[in-house]
């Protein structure tokens, strides 16, 4: 139950937990009253400052870990946005009141986000049990051995949790660079359309492996006067969704040179997408640029719709055709396709959800997000708008989804 009368910062100080709050830089923006005693420092030694600076690692222990451990797990939770466990960690402290006197300490921490309307992390609740006693118990009693025996054992599996863990991390960063360096591998470099000028962009997840799942292609078609763009997104992630989005890719641009329009070239994507595992419910849409006639067909398969930008700075969503994601129907059906009319001088945007979609938060606010962006910036030439939506839509805090991009001067 919840209501407008409860002091939620009454509560936050009165919780018999320790627990403080961090900004995404580490800096205190508040601790309770537990956090506080436990620590032994005074509100003022606190807030406002560096985590680090407040409890830095016993200097006198080389083997010290308890700080590297604590940065990297915050760091995690600021960039994936989700709560982070950490294993039983040794963290000496020094005495306030004897400078250079440590005290040997033991905590078992939690972090978790704190997020702001838009889905970045806004806050950081650092909370901690300290559990000391419980691995220095024993000294003196009858069975005191048998307990320093038994608690040494838990530290040491903890600390051994805590090394596959890393070990883990390692492994999944080697496997990011090398999706990452084979999702660029198969994406098409920009190039002029019909005298027209186009910027292509990607940018990966950061410190995830939800990377390597979206694609963007140009194919030009000189002899009809038409260009095709698309972009798509592979459910998925890593090397394998990086497979299935060359295959994709690579079939919709030949399906995109002999299909009559965009929703029949998405036909034959999503028959092919049937015989490729890992491709099912994979989001497309593309669009044919009929230069000569100054024309806008598309089709979408379950994807955000294109952005076109007019001369005036309006925006105009291109979502009259949007259909399922490929293969999410048992049986084979026509896909529906749109014809829009263009003013030369308008931006064509084409865009993965990466761009504009983000945690507890209604698609329409990432697509208002967009049209603002794109009517403060359409003038600019497509490299220096592509490089500006990405900085107005990026979260501070990094993307948690990998995205595509095309911008395209018409």
């Amino acid at each position: 139950m919840s209501g407008p009368g409860i002091d939620y910062q009454a509560i936050f100080h009165a919780l018999p937990g320790a627990a403080a709050l961090l900004t995404p830089d580490l800096v205190y923006a508040d601790a309770n009253e537990a956090f506080l005693s436990m620590a032994g420092r005074t509100r003022d030694q606190v807030i406002g400052r560096y985590l680090f600076d407040v409890f830095p690692d016993n200097p006198h222990d080389p083997d010290a870990t308890g700080m590297r451990n604590l940065h990297a797990s915050l760091l995690r939770v600021v960039a994936t946005g989700e709560r982070d466990t950490m294993a039983l960690q040794r963290y000496d402290v020094e005495d306030p009141d004897r400078p250079g006197v440590w005290q040997e300490r033991y905590w078992s921490p939690v972090n978790v986000p704190i997020l702001a309307p838009d889905g970045t992390v806004a806050l950081l609740l650092h909370r901690v049990e300290e559990v000391t006693r419980l691995m220095t118990a024993g000294g003196g009693r009858p069975d005191g051995g048998r307990s320093q025996l038994l608690q040494a054992e838990l530290y040491t599996r903890a600390r051994e949790l805590q090394e596959v863990n890393e070990r883990l991390r390692k492994a999944h960063a080697r496997e990011r660079e090398v999706a990452l360096h084979l999702q660029q591998a198969m994406l098409p470099l920009p190039h002029s359309l019909h005298h027209h000028h186009a910027a292509v962009r990607y940018r990966p997840a950061v410190g995830a492996l939800n990377v390597c799942g979206d694609w963007y292609d140009l194919v030009d078609m000189p002899e009809t006067g038409r260009t095709a763009v698309a972009v798509g997104d592979v459910v998925g992630h890593g090397l394998r969704a990086a497979g299935v989005m060359g295959q994709l890719r690579s079939a919709l641009s030949a399906a995109s040179l002999v299909a009559n329009g965009p929703a029949q070239a998405l036909e034959v994507l999503g028959l092919y997408a049937r015989t490729v595992e890992g491709a099912e419910s994979t989001t497309a849409v593309s669009v044919y640029i009929d230069w000569n006639n100054h024309t806008l067909t598309y089709s979408s398969a379950g994807h955000p719709p294109p952005a076109l930008c007019h001369p005036d700075g309006t925006v105009t969503f291109l979502d009259q055709a949007t259909d399922p994601p490929l293969d999410a129907r048992p049986e084979h059906t026509p896909r529906p396709q749109a014809d829009t009319p263009f003013t030369p001088g308008s931006v064509l945007v084409l865009y993965t959800d990466g761009l504009i979609e983000r945690r507890n938060e209604d698609i329409d606010t990432g697509l208002t997000r967009l049209a603002h962006s794109l009517t403060r910036h359409h003038t600019t030439h497509p490299d220096a708008l592509a490089n500006a939506l990405l900085t107005d839509l990026i979260p501070p805090t990094g993307l948690t989804d990998d995205t595509a991009l095309i911008a395209i001067q018409l």
